[in-house]
């Protein structure tokens, strides 16, 4: 090896966002995560369990009423506080932004088990 330099040049793709009032460098790992991250899927989970605490804590007495409150049609209401029946690992998982390829919305809407071990083969991976 001669006594030459050598220069290494690495490139790594950074983003700059925005995070609590200040701007932060984003790695392409981050990016990744956040990619995945179906924030329909994320407001529809916390809204069916902001719902069902309204119901059980007697706010609302019925789902017709929390739906009237809400202004919005009650079979909706009713599909969408079914998101509470998820298992726990599922309902993280979206959260985390690691749901499986295909986990929307729209097919979550459509039955699914109740039970957790039934859940395995129709949600998860």
């Amino acid at each position: 090896m001669s006594g030459a330099a050598h220069t290494l040049t690495v490139i790594v793709p950074l983003r700059v966002k925005p995070r609590g009032g200040r701007k932060a460098m984003v790695t392409p790992g981050v990016l990744a995560l956040e990619q995945r991250q179906d924030i329909t899927l994320i407001k529809a989970v916390a809204r069916a369990f902001r719902w069902r605490r309204m119901l059980e804590s007697g706010r609302f007495a019925t789902i017709n009423e929390l739906a009237a409150a809400e202004k919005i049609n009650s079979s909706y209401v009713s599909r969408v506080l079914r998101l509470t029946l998820l298992a726990p690992d599922i309902v993280e998982a979206i959260l985390d932004g690691r749901q499986p390829e295909g986990t929307t919305l729209p097919a979550l809407m459509q039955p699914f088990p109740v039970d957790w071990e039934g859940q395995a083969g129709n949600v998860r991976t």
